[in-house]
């Protein structure tokens, strides 16, 4: 049975069940600050296990996860993963243990048809209830009954003892064999308050999770999930770039390439931060099982073609959008080599400076900066070492590492409880999408999180309304502002935010005093509003303007709507060229020149999928959603506040385009009376222009053409007689060179020397010594930038001398970079002062070099 039939069965049948069936959310779970990615099926069910969302009762899902607890064990073992797909069932305050232990036995023997003899259980040690129903109704056998106690039949392990405060119960685990767990169900039926106290939950809850990789193993009949038909391509496409044999860096790449290209897909890019920084590493470790197979250049990005076509029926999405995903991912190995590059030649210049001292140990801090500052795996840095017989001071590394992740903790946006108790009760009935301006009544004040009866004068604090058309700052978008008023009263609105059903108003008291039960009139900014609408509803343009000029891959990873100005993040990877940016902006102001309606549509969000509205992976969405539609080019899910016609907008003006992290691009731009300004200002510094070149404005680009080129011209004849001058001391030059081993090395420092000036010295010392095995290294000090060329003859090369490498040695030891060829290489090293020490350094490491 395939991984598609597994799963489409398990959904079929709990839709025959009368359950509602669920989309997988994705990898970022929206809205929840608790945890950094979707690690279980009942993530996004969180609200509905709160009771704070009503609808469906009970519900099934295959959901997407990602977990990195169990890094270390994935290849080891043949079942841990970071990416899986978790199968659930779910019930909020509907069916109990009866139904979900029935139900998960007829699955697994009914529509799996695996042999009942083969099943085994386990139940909570203290849960008399599930244990009758398995021995009693279900008629199993009780020698293949286990009773286990709080560490693994409890949820959460051990809450009893250990917290956390909230919802938590028994569990019960089918087991294959007796050796393999399949499935647990887990039974929400108490609230964990202060000092283990269990309070019985006046809604009992089901929570249930299946690996569908396990099961797969159970019915392909494999004793390894990595034998499967979820990764059996994927290994094969592995095993096509190497030809060494190595089970567990084989399989631990195939796992982390699929946590990878989902979590890409979802919108999680690369970077030095929380989930980025987690990507990146799978990238990295990847990249380094690569080497233990032999593969020393990038080859993880071909890789991601093989796992759309295996998930593509359920995932088509990663299909879509596999270009770019092989794109972040090539740019990140790509960047990993040559941090690998880099690490190496700091690890050298140690070695040596360490054996001029008779020490044959790396410091704790070094190794740690090496890995924190220049992203240096530890493990290489371990295996490297040892090559050369030097130790490491592993216990001071380790201690720096702790102390790094105990404040990444205490910085982390992540909070302790997944089931955090929202700050208000209360409910705000939203009016802004149709009105600015209500009555509506006080129904809570707070300062801090302290509630009190009132504000007085010149006081700042929190307030609650039963009604609201202040929008509150989400999905992107900022929030509004404006003022509360009544009689005697005055109070600043300054800004509004979600909190549970609540929007919560942070104000200023200007005059008079605000008290709980106070009936104000609510008055929206609407200038500010209308600002904000304008950028909102160009957002929406902008995106459409990018897919179609750089195509479908083009998706959105952020954003940021103010009053003032608009910024996008997208997928994409490669900067824009001037034309393209043109070609985006004409698109955006053509559609605002049509004047087009802006349509708002609330409809089912399946329903919304299907006509191709677009949705962003960072916001949550109801089961009931708006589409914002502009013409037949533009429908986008959103809550957010938007002009009624295209042509409201104005004007539309990109002002910069720029990287934000691999992969990713941005783009800031300016609409109405703010983009009119920019062209008003451009407007007056070209006629400025126009007046120093003493012409009109039709002639200025011609006069302009004409001063660049004569200024070209000057510049070749001083790059002329400089070339000409080095030619005249050139027989000095050469006679001042070393030779050694019957290698003559040339080596000079020059003045306000570019590239290109040092390329051609080179060539006409190479003309010079035509007949000769020879080196030259020159260097030049330009505007506190140093260049570093270093060149080598055709016999030299042969005898293993590398430009590249030593290049990149000499330049990185002074925080720069550089590389290249064997024969020719160059380097460059900002804001240096000294450019005599570089020379003197690159001088000795070659002598070092030539005389090996």
């Amino acid at each position: 049975m395939t991984h598609n039939e597994i799963r489409k069965k398990f959904l079929g049948f709990f839709k025959d069940k009368n359950h509602t069936i669920v989309s997988s959310d994705v990898l970022v779970p929206a809205g929840d600050p608790t945890v950094l990615f979707t690690s279980a099926g009942m993530n996004q069910f969180k609200e509905q296990f709160l009771g704070r969302t009503k609808g469906f009762t009970k519900a099934a899902s295959c959901q997407k996860c990602l977990r990195t607890d169990d890094l270390k064990n994935v290849g080891v073992t043949s079942f841990h993963h970071t990416f899986f797909e978790m199968l659930g069932n779910f019930s909020f305050g509907d069916y109990f243990k009866q139904e979900a232990i029935s139900w998960a036995w007829e699955f697994m023997t009914k529509v799996l048809k695996i042999p009942e003899e083969k099943l085994s259980v386990s139940v909570y040690k203290d849960d008399d209830e599930a244990y009758c129903i398995w021995k009693d109704k279900i008629k199993i056998p009780e020698t293949r009954i286990r009773k286990l106690g709080d560490k693994d039949n409890f949820w959460p392990a051990e809450a009893k003892q250990k917290g956390p405060n909230g919802p938590c119960g028994p569990c019960s685990e089918i087991f294959y064999e007796n050796e393999v767990e399949v499935w647990n169900l887990v039974f929400t039926q108490f609230n964990r308050k202060e000092g283990g106290v269990l309070e019985p939950l006046p809604s009992k809850n089901i929570d249930t999770g299946m690996g569908l990789e396990r099961l797969c193993a159970v019915m392909q009949r494999v004793k390894n999930n990595f034998e499967t038909d979820l990764f059996a391509p994927i290994i094969n496409s592995i095993k096509h770039e190497t030809s060494v044999e190595n089970k567990k860096s084989t399989y631990a790449i195939a796992d982390h390439i699929r946590a990878i290209s989902f979590a890409i897909s979802d919108g999680i890019t690369p970077s030095n931060e929380e989930r980025g920084y987690v990507i990146r590493n799978l990238i990295r470790l990847s990249a380094m099982h690569g080497r233990t197979l032999g593969i020393k250049k990038p080859f993880l990005y071909k890789i991601v073609s093989s796992i759309s076509n295996v998930m593509e029926e359920a995932y088509p999405e990663l299909k879509k959008r596999r270009e770019s995903i092989s794109a972040v991912v090539l740019a990140e190995e790509e960047k990993f080599i040559s941090t690998l590059e880099e690490g190496m030649n700091i690890l050298e210049a140690e070695y040596k400076n360490l054996e001029g001292k008779s020490i044959k140990k790396i410091s704790g801090e070094f190794a740690f900066r090496l890995f924190d500052t220049h992203g240096f795996p530890f493990e290489l840095t371990q295996a490297a070492c040892l090559e050369r017989g030097f130790r490491i001071d592993e216990k001071k590394f380790q201690e720096l590492m702790q102390k790094q992740r105990e404040q990444s903790r205490s910085k982390s946006t992540m909070q302790d409880s997944i089931f955090k108790a929202p700050l208000v009760k209360e409910k705000t009935e939203f009016t802004g999408y149709d009105t600015l301006i209500i009555k509506a009544k006080v129904v809570k004040i707070l300062k801090g999180a302290r509630e009190t009866d009132s504000v007085n004068e010149s006081q700042e604090a929190s307030v609650v309304l039963d009604k609201s058309p202040f929008y509150a700052e989400k999905g992107g978008q900022v929030s509004d502002a404006g003022v509360l008023s009544a009689k005697n009263l005055k109070a600043k609105v300054l800004s509004a935010r979600p909190e549970a059903d609540a929007i919560i108003l942070n104000i200023l008291v200007e005059k008079g005093i605000l008290k709980n039960n106070d009936e104000v009139t609510a008055e929206v900014d609407k200038d500010r509003r209308l600002s904000i609408a304008r950028n909102h509803t160009a957002t929406h343009l902008l995106q459409s303007a990018l897919k179609k000029v750089l195509g479908e891959h083009v998706k959105q990873q952020g954003s940021l709507v103010e009053p003032e100005r608009l910024r996008f993040d997208f997928a994409h990877f490669k900067d824009l060229s001037e034309a393209e940016l043109d070609r985006v902006e004409q698109l955006v102001n053509e559609k605002i020149q049509s004047k087009d309606v802006v349509s708002c549509k609330v409809m089912d969000m399946d329903e919304a999928k299907k006509q191709g509205a677009l949705a962003f992976f960072g916001d949550k969405y109801e089961s009931k959603v708006r589409v914002i539609s502009s013409g037949d080019y533009s429908s986008e899910l959103c809550g957010g506040t938007h002009v009624n016609n295209t042509g409201d907008i104005g004007l539309f003006k990109i002002i910069s385009e720029s990287a934000v992290a691999s992969g990713i691009r941005r783009i800031e731009a300016v609409t109405g009376t703010k983009a009119q300004e920019i062209v008003k200002s451009r407007k007056e510094v070209f006629k400025d222009i126009c007046n120093v070149l003493k012409c009109n404005t039709a002639d200025a680009q011609e006069k302009a053409g004409s001063l660049i080129l004569a200024f070209d011209k000057l510049g070749k004849r001083a790059k002329q007689a400089a070339l000409d001058k080095a030619k005249a001391s050139l027989d000095a030059l050469i006679a001042n060179s070393k030779k050694i081993n019957d290698i003559v090395f040339v080596a000079s420092k020059l003045e306000g020397a570019d590239a290109g000036f040092l390329r051609n010295l080179v060539d006409m010392i190479k003309d010079k010594l035509k007949n000769e095995n020879w080196v030259v290294l020159l260097s030049s000090l330009c505007d506190n930038q140093a260049g570093i060329i270093l060149a080598a003859s055709g016999s030299v090369v042969k005898g293993g001398f590398n430009s590249g490498k030593i290049v990149s040695k000499i330049a990185s030891s002074s925080g720069g970079s550089g590389g290249g060829r064997p024969d020719m290489a160059q380097g460059g090293v900002k804001n240096i002062t000294d450019i005599d020490k570089l020379q003197s350094l690159g001088e000795e490491i070659i002598l070092e070099e030539i005389k090996k």
